[in-house]
């Protein structure tokens, strides 16, 4: 009687010991255009970020996609598909406490490559984490570790394109969707961390269900031994697999964007570790309201 006492304080106590990490994933963040008028008009450059803001900052980690680079200089508003975001709205991320985004993406050139490394310099002003690009080519992929509770999350990056219909080459500085550089990063990153996160901008537009370069690519990650895969970029919610002991989110949509009000609904991500296993995953609808999200 007196071991199975032992056996069952013994098993609690573990229990206890072992760190639980909350992270929350968000899909495309758009900074400009009419989001920036928003937040112009109510003299407010989180505004935005408001009514979600809590979600994130009370996760251990936080995570959205930066679909529009920071550019020194106007303009921020242009009809056609260039984002180009004033500085001062990196408020709304510092308000949520977002620490980790990505610029891989098909806007990431958007300002140029002034606007390119201009972004870089802020978000790690700001404290906030960049992957998926780097300002020298060797340092890609541009992976980050960062610990929590005793336990390190590794973040990579991947963009299936970067040119936006404006350039006729790619900048080896921003990380492209190749599943075998994929697959060696993932595999570099796993005796440095306990969990690994990629995300993954790629998929048809405006599509409800994965295209096979998605699934192949998201497939690779959990195979090579990624955790999680977070996808963005069709700019509406597609399915979540469960995959090889792994989760993948195809695309949570957009979480800030002004493309009402066609795309206006999108999803955040809630994944409990408990130590460096995937205990518990939730998708939160939200619906994006004058250019802010809210849940639904």
């Amino acid at each position: 009687m007196m071991t199975c006492v032992v056996c069952l304080l013994a098993a609690s106590l573990h229990a206890q010991q072992t760190p639980v990490n909350r992270i929350v994933l968000g899909g495309d963040v758009m900074l400009a255009r009419h989001v920036w008028q928003a937040a112009q008009a109510r003299k407010d450059a989180s505004w935005s970020f408001r009514k979600i803001a809590d979600v994130f900052r009370s996760a251990d980690l936080a995570f959205v996609n930066l679909e529009s680079p920071f550019a020194e200089r106007p303009p921020y508003f242009e009809d056609r598909m260039v984002f180009r975001a004033n500085p001062s709205m990196i408020e709304g991320l510092k308000l949520a406490g977002i620490d980790v985004v990505s610029t891989a993406n098909n806007h990431a050139r958007d300002a140029g490559e002034p606007g390119m490394l201009f972004t870089l310099a802020l978000l790690r002003k700001h404290g906030i984490e960049a992957v998926g690009s780097a300002a020298e080519a060797h340092q890609l992929p541009g992976g980050v570790i960062l610990e929590r509770n005793g336990v390190r999350f590794g973040f990579l990056a991947y963009t299936f394109d970067q040119r936006n219909g404006n350039f006729r080459d790619n900048d080896p500085r921003i990380a492209m969707l190749d599943a075998a550089a994929m697959r060696r990063e993932v595999l570099a990153m796993r005796p440095k961390t306990h969990v690994v996160i990629v995300s993954m901008h790629a998929g048809w537009e405006y599509h409800r269900k994965p295209n096979p370069v998605q699934i192949a690519f998201a497939r690779a990650a959990i195979d090579a031994g990624a955790a999680v895969v977070v996808g963005h970029h069709p700019h509406i919610v597609q399915p979540v697999e469960t995959y090889n002991g792994g989760a993948i989110f195809y695309s949570l949509g957009n979480l800030i964007f002004d493309q009402m009000p066609r795309q206006d609904e999108g999803a955040i991500a809630e994944l409990t570790f408990t130590g460096n296993r995937l205990t518990s995953q939730t998708l939160r609808p939200i619906r994006i309201r004058n250019m802010a999200p809210e849940l639904r």
